[in-house]
């Protein structure tokens, strides 16, 4: 069912709920999920609904207009969205393909509702693979003594692509911060949740020798600060000393996956407000 997706923060009074219902009820607008959330230590208010879009008399672009008064009464930052325009997403992957693999097999079994534009690698080994989605593969090395020029075709690539977010699936390159600037909230990572204990190479292994009982993962949006953006999602694995650095290394790649898939379909859906580093998932 096609719906319109309403995401709304504005600080917090009385009257925001009954405002934007009485405006949906007005045009006849029927909500399938309504979601708030008032944060108290910040004072601001988010909300999230989906509306029928064949209950309403107009199109998105009507309704952006209708809309716009209280938005501005209520200071809102708002959007709203139409579930039949796609979002476009571009991957990034190095060499390891659990985190790349496991989204392209969502999205060709229309788990994930997007268009996959294409994939970037600062390697060549999963072309093959990607490839037999259907799916364009671009190589990009990355000069370790001169990062600049890669980079500047990646942002081609990006733009050349229109997306609307970057997945990165295990890319195992920083992104320089121009382009966490220009993407700021649309570029998706994972990492292992060990950070800040076990920095560095092998961080299973580094684990593995002091005994760790948790294995995590950890989904979130790209800053300039390394690792340190809005928190999507987390989950952990629980693990024993009975398990071998290469089980650790297996549980850790299948929280990895599962932590991303969800972090990108929350992201697809409009599930994600961002208010400075924090976030509220709905």
């Amino acid at each position: 069912m096609r719906t319109f997706r309403l995401v709304i923060a504005c600080p917090d009074r009385v009257g925001i709920v009954a405002k934007v219902s009485n405006f949906l009820a007005s045009h006849n607008g029927w909500i399938t999920e309504a979601s708030h959330h008032s944060d108290t230590h910040s004072g601001w208010f988010f909300m999230r609904h989906e509306i029928r879009a064949d209950s309403l008399p107009f199109g998105i672009e009507a309704f952006r207009e209708a809309f716009a008064p209280i938005a501005e009464e209520f200071s809102m930052d708002w959007r709203i969205t139409d579930t039949a325009q796609k979002k476009r997403v571009v991957l990034m992957a190095s060499k390891e393909s659990h985190c790349l693999a496991d989204l392209l097999h969502r999205w060709h079994s229309d788990e994930l509702d997007c268009d996959i534009a294409c994939v970037i690698s600062n390697h060549d080994a999963l072309r093959s693979m990607v490839e037999w989605h259907g799916i364009p593969y671009y190589h990009v090395p990355v000069d370790p003594q001169d990062k600049q020029p890669a980079f500047a075709e990646v942002s081609r690539l990006v733009k050349q692509h229109d997306a609307e977010v970057v997945v990165l699936a295990r890319y195992m390159q920083i992104l320089p911060p121009a382009l966490c600037s220009e993407y700021a909230h649309k570029v998706i990572n994972i990492h292992h949740s060990f950070l800040p204990s076990f920095v560095g190479a092998k961080p299973y292994h580094q684990a593995s020798m002091r005994g760790v009982k948790l294995i995590g993962a950890t989904c979130h949006y790209v800053t300039e600060e390394l690792d340190a953006g809005p928190i999507i999602e987390q989950d952990v694995v629980r693990v024993s000393h009975s398990d071998s650095i290469e089980d650790m290394v297996r549980f850790g790649r299948d929280v990895e996956k599962m932590v991303l898939a969800r972090g990108l379909r929350y992201h697809l859906e409009d599930r994600v407000l961002v208010h400075g580093n924090k976030t509220v998932v709905f």
